[in-house]
């Protein structure tokens, strides 16, 4: 496994399996968990089932707590929530008798506390990894620090200097999307990727803890989603849009984000306006995905004008953003904030101390000191609580704009290295 890319997740997962009976690896179907906890394997020892093979599934099936004595430690476990509950309470009562840590690893391609009777199998017994695809950082080895940096030295980021990266590598980034197998592919490979990925997802890893009487819907849906990524979603509208009832429609949302394929960025609660949004912004967690349900392709987003680049180069900052989230040493949320006085902030970075960052993102290459104007507004809103803003956008050059805002080259979210 030397050739493979280095994942962030590998010395985090190290971290809670010292500290956890049960560490609990969450994230998207293909997103390299299986790799990562063979990596695991094969540093710290231990041994691997996976629920994807029949023979193993059915032994979990059958009699899981012999599965679970029988097999040494640590037990690496994938696609858990395959076998459902009795393999879970198996393992809540193989750890409650042994409290040593570092005991199981759990892989699962669906939300673990969303599959029906599991979310309280474990608690106070398992620690949460989420790994996603790859983040930029771990494509290029460059420094994964941007939101730490934000939040305690934002000045640094501009030291990093220049850009090399264009207006058409960023198209190419949105487009081909971050799941490690389809990075290599050409586009043409790319699309009939997304397209097996999607039907699998949906006909598979939904209807193991759903019941989806309108599965033909859904890639509308995520159609819709991504047509207007950045906003919030109005349930009326998508039923409308759908032909579905208002309750289908929640519950869809519901599944989407319980396969890890749409995320929410929830609405920051302050008392700055009384008059601020407070539903959720959904994304799609990755923006080669959002492209293939718009159809759109790099030669479209080249075009001037094009509708759709906002929408996905929102969704390709906030792809980076949570990845990022996952691995970084000092806890934060992401937020979005919007009043009605038209008032926005693209994503709003909160610390467990308070400290405030904000950043918008700009599809240009030449953006000017109004892209800041909402950033300054929440500078003087927040006072000293409020450590930074940047605009990120799609030129070569970082600029201060003075009092705590810049604006930098969109790659600064990996320190602007090349692959």
């Amino acid at each position: 496994m030397d050739d493979l890319v280095p994942r962030l997740s590998e010395l985090r997962l190290a971290e809670l399996m010292k500290a956890f009976r049960v560490v609990i690896v969450n994230g998207p179907r293909q997103a390299g968990k299986t790799t990562l906890m063979e990596i695991y394997r094969d540093r710290h020892g231990g041994e691997f089932l996976s629920l994807d093979d029949p023979v193993q599934l059915t032994a979990a099936l059958s009699d899981p707590r012999s599965l679970i004595e029988d097999a040494g430690r640590p037990l690496l476990i994938d696609e858990v929530q395959r076998a459902g509950d009795p393999l879970v309470l198996s393992i809540k009562w193989a750890s409650d008798r042994d409290r040593r840590r570092g005991q199981f690893i759990l892989s699962g391609s669906a939300q673990f506390l969303t599959v029906p009777k599991l979310s309280e199998s474990l608690a106070g017994r398992a620690a949460f990894l989420d790994l996603w695809p790859f983040s930029m950082a771990e494509r290029t080895s460059g420094p994964s620090d941007f939101c730490d940096l934000l939040l305690t030295d934002p000045a640094a980021l501009r030291r990093a200097g220049s850009s090399p990266w264009k207006r058409s590598d960023y198209l190419d980034l949105i487009c081909g999307g971050s799941y490690p197998e389809v990075i290599s592919m050409s586009v043409r490979e790319q699309r009939e990727w997304f397209d097996s990925y999607l039907r699998t997802v949906i006909s598979r890893d939904i209807r193991e803890f759903a019941h989806i009487q309108h599965g033909e819907s859904i890639p509308r849906l995520l159609n819709l989603l991504a047509a207007r990524a950045g906003s919030t979603a109005e349930i009326a509208d998508l039923a409308r849009s759908t032909e579905l009832t208002r309750d289908t429609i929640r519950n869809y949302l519901a599944y989407l984000n319980g396969v890890f394929l749409t995320a929410n960025v929830p609405a920051w609660s302050t008392n700055l306006s009384s008059r601020a949004a407070k539903a959720a912004k959904p994304f799609l967690t990755d923006s080669g995905l959002a492209a293939f349900v718009l159809q759109v392709d790099r030669e479209a987003l080249r075009a001037p004008g094009n509708s759709a680049l906002g929408g996905l180069l929102e969704t390709f900052a906030f792809g980076e953003l949570t990845k990022l989230r996952s691995t970084t040493s000092e806890p934060f949320k992401v937020y979005y904030f919007r009043d009605r006085n038209g008032r926005e902030v693209d994503f709003i970075l909160e610390r467990y101390d308070g400290r405030v960052a904000g950043i918008e993102i700009k599809a240009t290459a030449s953006p000017t000191a109004k892209d800041a104007t909402h950033l300054r507004w929440l500078r003087d809103s927040m006072g000293e609580r409020f450590v930074a803003g940047v605009v990120l956008h799609l030129g070569e050059h970082g600029v201060s704009l003075g009092d705590r805002i810049q604006m930098l080259p969109l790659s600064a979210l990996w320190g602007h290295e090349l692959p």
